[in-house]
């Protein structure tokens, strides 16, 4: 009895605790530094990709895959070409943010800020994918990456581009962190995403062999390395990380022969699915998926040729603290040997450099992937140099911030007020502002006129792309590429074409206005003379 009331005492002394739930409820929507960091990471990324979203007159090659997704939006039509636009994966990601954007505006869903979104939200995922490289850069390496990531020049400016390049970054770095997932906890989902961004890819663009043929020689090179250097490894990890377990012999039923079957059956899945345009254009479209190859290997023999330097000067005119960061990281990674990830993205960042200097056929969106393992050697380095003591912390912090000035100040002024100077290397040969004058003085005849948008518009130039895309809703737009007898309203010529349309048609059409396309190409707009602006 005295036990009993002793006891009972005691419980009653004890301070009421709180449900377990309540507390949980309270506490989780406070956010640590790392989960506020990241999250501004984030916000800022999304930010920089979306504002003003169409100002930017579309590039050439916008305008081609714009009118490719326009097919595909109006009558379901989209055929793999082998000789030219690559993969299909930004059609069909395209073809589901036009479609919710048609449930919200009918038919002008098909618009600018549409398709360019696709190319937003993967450039977002690619600044996501690095905050989730922490296990293997450590905190302060990773806030660098995402950092570097988030006002890099080339991947703000081509996440606003509707082009494959940001769909093919982020798929590749998604091969990267599924496979680094897999070789942590071997989970079998890890290998089927593993597989899965593989394929995707792959049919994103065909410059998928060169990243793949860079991995294993990669993979050949870190190995050989690291046992040279006979050095004792331990993984990276972070006290504030969640180590993964490893898998219990038992944990998923059959063997990995079975799993690595499952693999490679998902990747030619999704391959066959993809290039085959859904069974619409089976066996061809997959038989197209490798002719393409005797194609792109010939390209090098094209435009766009230029000699091995050529991606040192535009990177550091555009991507200097990336590249410089990244260079020391690769540096430190080598001397210390200490981490497999490190030494490996250390050669895969050297080997694409040098794949990319010494194919001849180069352009300025293909240095991305450059850029993206060199930024991950930039997060590596600057967490060594903040891990090395009190002061290097101060250094390294410094070091970051006037990276992500100097970087973001670049970001903004190419994209939001230079991004038609050809002078900027990711500018390049793109569509000069003035293309959108032409286009704002076609719908004003337009509207003034009784056809509205079935007036006829004769276009003769041979360079008239992306003015297809603008013309969208023009069905009586024809493109002649050559001067044609024509009666319709409205003519576009090239500046070359000019003395022959007035020798020809010159009684029956006036000069109305002329503007220019892109560097050295000049549009000029002539009316029938019964036709009122």
């Amino acid at each position: 009895m005295v036990q009993a009331t002793v006891k009972g005492k005691k419980q009653r002394e004890q301070p009421r605790r709180k449900p377990a739930l309540v507390e949980q409820t309270r506490h989780s929507w406070y956010l640590n530094g790392w989960q506020w960091s990241c999250l501004a990471i984030l916000v800022s990324a999304t930010l920089l990709r979306m504002f003003d979203l169409t100002a930017k007159v579309l590039h050439h090659d916008e305008g081609v895959n714009g009118l490719f997704l326009a097919n595909l939006f109006r009558n379901g039509y989209y055929h793999y070409d082998p000789a030219n636009y690559h993969g299909p994966t930004l059609y069909y990601a395209g073809l589901i943010t036009t479609t919710i954007n048609a449930f919200f505006y009918g038919k002008s869903g098909l618009s600018t800020f549409a398709i360019r979104l696709v190319t937003v939200i993967f450039g977002v995922g690619v600044v996501w994918l690095l905050l989730c490289l922490r296990r293997h850069l450590g905190t302060f390496g990773t806030i660098a990456a995402g950092a570097l990531a988030c006002v890099s020049p080339g991947f703000v400016f081509f996440s606003r581009y509707f082009i494959h390049e940001i769909l093919f970054i982020f798929f590749t770095l998604g091969v990267v962190f599924a496979v680094l997932r897999y070789n942590e906890s071997s989970e079998p989902k890890y290998l089927m995403l593993a597989s899965a961004s593989l394929a995707l890819m792959g049919a994103t663009k065909e410059t998928w062999i060169i990243t793949v043929v860079v991995w294993l020689l990669t993979l050949l090179c870190a190995s050989i390395y690291l046992k040279l250097r006979k050095r004792v490894l331990q993984q990276s990890s972070s006290a504030h990380v969640q180590v993964y377990p490893q898998a219990a012999a038992g944990q998923f039923q059959g063997s990995k022969r079975w799993l690595y079957a499952n693999a490679a059956l998902l990747f030619a899945v999704i391959w066959i699915c993809l290039y085959s345009s859904f069974f619409t254009n089976f066996p061809q479209g997959l038989y197209d998926s490798f002719l393409t190859y005797t194609y792109w290997f010939k390209t090098s023999g094209d435009a766009n040729v230029y000699d091995w330097t050529k991606y040192f000067v535009w990177l550091d005119k555009s991507e200097l603290p990336a590249m410089t960061f990244g260079g020391l990281g690769i540096l430190i990674a080598l001397i210390k040997a200490s981490s497999r990830f490190a030494v490996f993205t250390a050669f895969w960042a050297m080997g694409i450099l040098s794949a990319y200097c010494l194919i001849p056929y180069k352009t300025p969106w293909l240095a991305l992937s450059i850029v993206l393992p060199f930024i991950i050697m930039a997060g590596y380095g600057l967490e060594q140099i903040f891990r090395h003591s009190a002061g290097m912390r101060v250094i390294a912090t410094i070091a970051l911030a006037a990276c992500v000035v100097f970087s973001g100040y670049q970001a903004v002024q190419l994209s939001f007020f230079r991004y038609d100077d050809d002078t900027e290397p990711y500018s390049y040969a793109h569509s000069k502002r003035d293309l959108l004058n032409l286009v704002d003085e076609i719908n004003n005849i337009a509207a003034g006129n009784p056809a509205g948008k079935n007036i006829g518009i004769t276009v003769m130039s041979s360079e008239h792309w992306p003015l297809p895309w603008y013309l969208r809703d023009y069905p009586n737009a024809g493109y002649w590429g050559k001067v044609v007898d024509t009666h319709e309203p409205i003519i576009v010529a090239h500046e070359n074409q000019v003395a022959e349309v007035e020798q020809k048609l010159g009684d029956k059409y006036r000069l109305y206005s002329s503007h220019d396309l892109r560097p050295g190409v000049r549009l000029y707009l002539f009316l029938r003379n019964d036709v009122q602006p």
